[in-house]
């Protein structure tokens, strides 16, 4: 839907889209994120599970209030065909037709290496939990402090960055999150408590900068997705990109595997965590020589809200 409302609009425009969609998921975040780990602790973790099974229909009786209308011409005798296998061999031939353009394949690709780049994620999980001893309802409260974040990267890109050229947005972002990232050395070191800052506090901060900032970072890849999307196809090409950039992060996952064994990190044993946050903060900095595959746009203005985009 959010990609249908895009359709021909600016940059500019696409960007308040794309954060009034993500500022709503942000704030669902914050009202549930705290109580998720205090419920932990209070009522167990079957409970839990069936609270936020029950939560989704929620979303399905809100759906019954959308208005959609019907779709007329080709994209309608597509969806329809002769039989299920026919329309669905049509949609086939139709997007793989979208994706193999030049100012869509190429920037496809850059969002799957960006995504694929290795994470120390889980191996800093069990750090936290099992080294530092991290309780659920602390982590409820972290999981609330990034919600918070995201909300203040959406507010940050739709009052500041929306109207910035994607490739810049890319390449101070990056950069910056890369440096950043190099912080969580101090807490895996302890040189933290030396500053006099608990382990604790230092998280809470450091999550909150480095959610800020991937927020912000993440929300031109929605834009940049949402606007390349061919017309009559939104949905499914929308939800093929999306599905590539995860696919992407799943590498990257376990890459992030591959080295967390080499490097011999496990769940009780972190000699070598340090090397490995290390190495993946430097890795993200690897497909920067790839922007120029990303489409290049001319800034918004008052006179013309129409973004001319060439692949290179």
């Amino acid at each position: 839907m959010v990609v249908e409302r895009a359709r021909g609009e600016s940059q500019s425009m696409s960007g308040s889209l794309q954060s009034l969609c993500w500022g709503s998921s942000a704030c669902g975040g914050i009202v549930s994120s705290y109580f998720s780990g205090s419920l932990v602790e209070v009522y167990g973790v079957r409970s839990v599970f069936g609270v936020t099974a029950l939560l989704p229909l929620i979303t399905s009786a809100v759906s019954l209030l959308v208005k959609e209308e019907p779709v007329h011409g080709p994209a309608r005798g597509l969806s329809l065909g002769n039989g299920f296998f026919e329309s669905s061999k049509n949609s086939i031939i139709q997007l793989w037709g979208a994706v193999k353009q030049p100012n869509v394949f190429l920037p496809t690709l850059f969002i799957f290496l960006f995504q694929a780049t290795p994470q120390s994620g889980s191996a800093t999980f069990f750090f936290i939990t099992n080294k530092l001893g991290f309780t659920p309802e602390f982590l409820g409260r972290l999981k609330l402090v990034t919600s918070v974040a995201s909300l203040i990267g959406v507010a940050l890109y739709n009052g500041f960055l929306k109207k910035v050229p994607l490739r810049k947005i890319f390449l101070v972002t990056t950069i910056i999150g890369s440096a950043l990232g190099m912080t969580q050395v101090l807490l895996v070191t302890g040189l933290n408590r030396k500053f006099g800052i608990s382990d604790e506090w230092f998280s809470i901060g450091d999550s909150l900068i480095l959610s800020v900032l991937g927020q912000a970072f993440f929300m031109p890849v929605l834009v940049l997705a949402a606007r390349i999307c061919p017309l009559g196809m939104e949905a499914t090409f929308f939800a093929t990109l999306m599905s590539i950039a995860n696919g992407g992060g799943t590498l990257g996952g376990l890459l992030g595997a591959g080295l967390t064994h080499i490097l011999g990190v496990t769940k009780d044993k972190f000699d070598n965590l340090a090397l490995l946050i290390i190495i993946c903060n430097v890795s993200s900095l690897l497909p920067l020589p790839l922007l120029g595959l990303l489409p290049r746009d001319e800034p918004d203005s008052d006179e013309n809200t129409d973004i001319e985009m060439t692949p290179y």
